[in-house]
């Protein structure tokens, strides 16, 4: 990201809240979707430690106790051979590896506090960890859904959709993923299609996932090309980003494994992530899950330095709890928010940038839905998160995929980028003189103050309806799901691709074609 002064800043600011208007091939001029530049909110106040420090010490011991004692069930042979030529204590019978304190603590030194990563348009580029955040869209729903045609199997149509509605909103900064599966494409060739779409239809960072050696090497391969650098510019310019979940309790397997090895040897960022479940794979208790979070994090982002040393990785906190009656997954819970808070401090504790994510149990979009993504969002920015994933669309606890959430989320994301815009407190902005010339029981509508300002002084929703009742009433009642209906299709149909070079995107084809040629990757079906 480029850091202008505040003055270019805050006349790019002005311009951009106004609907900006571009001249068709026909002559005609369409308006195209009102909002402010593409750039990262900055967090401007510290980020709340909601645990003492004497409370941070204990998970800390707990989980180098628990690395220690118990270790963790490493299913990927090269992966503990690693380990153990870094010192770790390896029981092949079992399949166990213990950590010492040393060891660990040793391997966190080297992890980066910051670094770039690259997108195809450099306008895009991000800075990850600082004060600085960044948000994306939803990934991984199998399904997807719409007020119109309602819920479906996640398929390449909405797939490309989703992606186009990502490239099109500024707040929305990466691509998390495929936001939801395209199942009608073949799994043996579907990354191959997902990360070319990945690099045509938008021009900013994105995320892989980690499903095989071959795969990760095709996406490597793929973002080198839509770059257009070479292997050692892309090594040098971290550019794609990878999710490693651990198999809670205590396992990591070999594809999480392998995507490591892939990914930190080309000094491409990993996002250690494990899914602990308070009730379910975490202790009950959220200290409890937290200490699990954080041994398994600790194991993960340790060996991606034993890989290479320095190699960009984060610390990814998904703590929540279950519902005791069913078992189900719950988000936006209180539980999931302390669990937010005291995973950034964890984070900020070793050195390394934090992610969490936005996310609801709804079924709906719904109030639930609202209120838990608000708390979600909450949590994620006073707990210190960097990198926000499913930041826009996710339902059903990741299920599904919804185009009206996606306008909500856009709406809610806004809102707080919004919220972190710092306060002008210059003589003019105290606004002093208008209040003088207003005096008491005057109004402020005519001042020379407000009507410089007007057009631009607050935030204008995406979504909320600010009528009367009555006019509200005589309007046919609209909700905020027609809306949100209404705004996205109208706004997908104004998508124009982002430019490529003609050369890169023929030689994107090419790798494609000949990979699909050969098989793309075996599968079991």
């Amino acid at each position: 990201m480029t850091n202008d002064t505040e003055s270019s800043q805050s006349q790019g600011d002005q311009a951009a809240r106004r609907p900006r208007r571009r001249r068709t091939r026909s002559g005609v001029v369409k308006n195209i979707l009102p909002q402010k530049p593409f750039r990262q909110p900055i967090r401007q106040f510290p980020a709340v430690d909601l645990a003492s420090a004497e409370a941070l010490d204990q998970i800390h011991h707990a989980s180098l106790q628990v690395l220690s004692e118990v270790g963790i069930k490493v299913l990927h042979e090269k992966a503990r051979a690693i380990m153990k030529a870094a010192g770790a204590e390896v029981d092949e019978s079992t399949l166990h590896v213990r950590f010492d304190e040393q060891l660990i603590e040793q391997s966190l030194s080297t992890v980066p506090s910051e670094f770039t990563l690259h997108a195809r348009n450099p306008e895009h580029n991000l800075k990850v960890g600082g004060n600085h955040l960044l948000f994306g869209l939803m990934a991984s729903a199998p399904n997807s859904s719409c007020l119109d045609h309602g819920r479906r199997t996640g398929n390449q149509k909405d797939y490309r959709n989703f992606l186009k509605l990502g490239q099109m909103h500024n707040i929305l900064h990466f691509s998390g993923g495929y936001p939801v599966e395209p199942t009608d494409v073949h799994a043996s060739v579907r990354h191959l299609d997902c990360i070319s779409d990945f690099i045509t239809l938008t021009d900013k960072s994105y995320c892989i996932y980690s499903l095989g050696h071959q795969r990760v090497t095709d996406a490597i391969e793929m973002t080198r090309i839509g770059r257009g650098v070479s292997r050692e510019q892309l090594a040098n310019e971290p550019s794609v980003f990878t999710i490693i979940n651990t198999n809670s309790p205590l396992q990591l397997d070999i594809p999480m494994m392998q995507g490591i090895i892939d990914m930190a040897s080309m000094n491409q960022p990993v996002v250690i992530t494990p899914f602990t479940l308070s009730g379910a794979m975490a202790p009950v208790t959220i200290p409890g899950a937290l200490v699990l979070q954080n041994a398994e994090a600790l194991a993960g982002i340790a060996f991606s330095q034993m890989v290479n040393p320095g190699a960009p990785a984060m610390y990814g906190g998904f703590t929540s709890n279950v519902d005791m009656q069913s078992g189900a997954p719950a988000f936006g819970t209180p539980e999931y928010i302390k669990a937010q808070h005291i995973g950034g401090q964890l984070a900020r504790r070793y050195n390394i940038p934090y992610r969490t994510s936005n996310v609801c149990a709804a079924n709906t979009v719904d109030a639930q839905a609202a209120y838990e993504s608000v708390f979600s969002l909450w949590g994620a920015v006073n707990g210190g998160g960097h990198l926000l994933k499913h930041g826009a669309g996710w339902m059903e606890g990741g299920l599904c995929c919804s185009y009206e959430k996606l306008i909500l989320d856009i709406d809610l994301l806004q809102m707080v980028a919004e919220f972190l815009e710092p306060l002008d407190f210059s003589d003019d902005e105290l606004g002093l003189r208008a209040i003088k010339d207003v005096g008491p029981g005057g109004h402020f509508f005519g001042t020379a103050h407000t009507q410089e300002r007007f057009k631009e002084a607050f935030y204008s929703p995406i979504l909320s309806d600010w009528r009367n009742y009555e006019s509200w009433d005589e309007a046919g009642r609209p909700d905020a799901m027609q809306k949100a209906n209404k705004v996205w299709k109208e706004r997908l149909a104004s998508y124009e691709e982002p430019p490529i070079d003609v050369a890169i995107k023929e030689e994107l084809h090419e790798f494609v074609a000949k990979r699909k040629v050969e098989g793309g990757v075996a599968t079991d079906f």
